[in-house]
């Protein structure tokens, strides 16, 4: 019977080839859970990637119509600034012509007192538009305010100061609308 017992005794596993091993339950479970783990530990990092990179675009969108708004803004704003500006240049000469009216003499002193209210509402607008005249008399002379159409010796001005204006200079803002047309001192 002992030899019926050694040959039902299980082989060792040496002797067992490698496809003959069925690992227990307990094995697969183990295995499966880690294999399910890194699955989805990928599958996390993936998402995070993709997460990342929509949250990157969205940040890019953000900044672009960030400054889209900002430059349509900004234009809208130059628009507006330059169309005053050219309006107000259209309208310079008829004050200046306003502007000599008023020096001549006039026997009706009703309508002198009229026309000077009205030019006096006519200044009254060119400060609401933020239109200041250049102080060009006396000043030293600068290429981007005044327009130098003289020159004259023997003036009580120092030499390259303005000691003429012949026409008016206009700034709106910090911006040139028309220089002042001036003799400048030798």
């Amino acid at each position: 019977m002992e030899e019926n017992i050694k040959n039902t005794e299980l082989p060792e596993e040496e002797n067992v080839p490698a496809e003959e091993i069925v690992p227990d339950e307990e094995t697969l479970d183990e295995d499966d859970a880690v294999s399910e783990y890194n699955d989805t530990a990928n599958e996390y990092a993936d998402l995070e990637d993709k997460l990342a990179e929509a949250n990157d675009k969205y940040v890019r969108l953000f900044a672009e119509y960030d400054n889209y708004r900002k430059r349509t803004a900004r234009e809208k704003a130059d628009t507006y600034s330059n169309a005053s500006a050219k309006c107000i240049e259209n309208l310079l000469p008829v004050i200046d012509s306003f502007e000599r009216s008023l020096e001549f003499e006039c026997s009706d002193e009703n309508f002198k007192n009229g026309m000077s209210m009205i030019f006096g509402q006519i200044k009254e607008f060119l400060t609401k538009m933020n239109v200041t005249e250049l102080d060009a008399l006396g000043a030293e002379f600068d290429p981007n305010f005044h327009n130098a159409i003289q020159q004259l010796d023997g003036t009580d001005y120092a030499s390259n100061h303005v000691c003429q204006v012949f026409q008016k200079g206009y700034m709106m803002g910090d911006k040139l609308i028309r220089p002042a047309m001036v003799a400048v001192a030798v």
